[in-house]
């Protein structure tokens, strides 16, 4: 039940530490999984005392039991050792310490060990953090290389001589850290999440010589593996020797198989791109040899066409035919002229020839009356009437009279 106090009525101390006592005992004996750092077998004691530790975590616990007890396994049983402890929660209310009463130790053996690491591997597949896609290339030449390794180890030795020896320009951030016992995991993480907030490490290596499947346990944590996973600077896994194969392996994005071959995949050999680029230039110097080649054969075989030797002669060939045509324009817009110019002159000669003032010249007249018409039988004036007379030069006034005589008033106009 929760306990229920206020600043006006506090627990005391001894209170407190009496009721922690009491829910921690509710919890029974358990089995705990750990790695022992420390061990003390007092000579004479009846007791040892151990502390067992989280190798994925910072964190540790205090372990008592009696020596009976640990005697059954001391012989393969030590510091630095995996164990599974059957023990119970102990409060020790005087100095508010908590510790563990073991009743039981089994040593974790390494087929048990390759057992979980196979079952944790099957999980994390499944997750899809080995998978393919996820993996990201390395950079052809990265400028910063972060190293993440034990303190002048060989691991640290092979890499740095390796990639300078192949590239002596390149530069290393190193992270030394423990790469065995509790403190490694906790250690390699934090080496790898500051090299990956490092926005100038364009690459991570993580090292380690060989060893033991025991002393490679912490490459194969899932808080390690999950942190690689989430690396957003691509890192490549340089653990132990060929055979070696931590989950560390399948999570990187490029899997070494020795410290040395990671300083191989990492940087180019700068003997090798030297000659790569002596072979290029090479190709690219045959490539514009052949370019021009081709293009002189071509220019040679252009400036060889007759169009190209006499330009002009396409132009004088062109400038005759404009001639000749020129001419036979002349000679039909002449012709053409002289025709119209005839039928002209014989439809003016019909014309006239057909004009009634041709017809007034030979002598003749022609009467209108004042209305302006023409004057076609002689019923049509009377005796007296006014009539105008038009003749070849002018016209003139005429009065009609009676019978076949009649008297005029002549009156000439332009």
């Amino acid at each position: 039940m929760a306990v229920h106090t206020s600043p006006e009525s506090p627990l005391p101390v001894g209170e407190v530490s009496r009721l922690i006592g009491s829910w921690i005992d509710r919890l029974g004996a358990i089995w705990v999984e750990g790695q022992i750092t420390q061990l003390s077998r007092r000579p004479g004691a009846g007791v040892v005392f151990l502390t067992l530790r989280d190798p994925s975590h910072d964190i540790s616990v205090s372990v008592t039991c009696y020596r009976q007890v640990f005697d059954a396994v001391a012989d393969v049983v030590g510091e630095g050792a995996r164990v599974v402890v059957r023990a119970k929660p102990e409060w020790y209310a005087p100095r508010g310490q908590l510790s563990l009463r073991a009743a039981e130790i089994k040593p974790v053996g390494v087929g048990e060990l390759l057992a979980r690491l196979e079952q944790l591997k099957k999980a994390l597949a499944r997750e899809g953090l080995f998978a393919p896609e996820r993996k990201k290339p390395l950079p052809f030449l990265p400028q910063l290389v972060g190293l993440v390794c034990g303190r002048a180890s060989a691991a640290e030795r092979d890499v740095l001589e390796n990639a300078r020896h192949r590239w002596p320009a390149v530069r290393f951030e190193v992270r030394n850290v423990a790469v065995q016992g509790v403190h490694a995991v906790p250690q390699v993480v934090q080496a790898v999440k500051e090299l990956d907030d490092l926005d100038e490490v364009d690459v991570i290596v993580v090292a380690r010589g060989g060893g033991s499947v025991e002393d490679l346990l912490p490459f194969s944590d899932e808080q390690l593996v999950r942190v690689v996973a989430q690396c957003r600077t691509p890192v490549v896994s340089a653990i132990g020797h060929e055979p070696d194969n931590p989950l560390l392996d399948h999570v990187a994005d490029v899997r070494a198989s020795t410290p040395t071959d990671a300083a191989k995949k990492v940087v180019p050999d700068v003997g090798e791109e030297h000659e790569r680029v002596r072979l290029l230039r090479d190709r690219a110097r045959r490539c514009v040899a052949a370019y021009l080649d081709r293009e002189e054969r071509g220019l040679a075989h252009a400036l060889a066409r007759p169009s190209i030797q006499d330009p002009h002669r396409m132009v004088d060939e062109r400038d005759g035919q404009v001639t000749a045509l020129l001419e036979r324009g002349r000679r039909t817009l002449r012709h053409q002229l002289d025709r119209a110019d005839s039928e002209l002159t014989h439809t003016r000669a019909r014309v006239v020839a057909l004009s009634p003032a041709a017809t007034l010249k030979r002598g003749y007249a022609v009467l209108q009356r004042a209305d302006g018409h023409a004057v076609r039988d002689p019923a049509e004036v009377t005796e007296g009437e006014t009539l105008r007379a038009r003749v070849a030069e002018g016209d003139f006034s005429v009065r009609t009279l009676s019978g076949s005589t009649s008297e005029s008033t002549h009156r000439v106009s332009g």
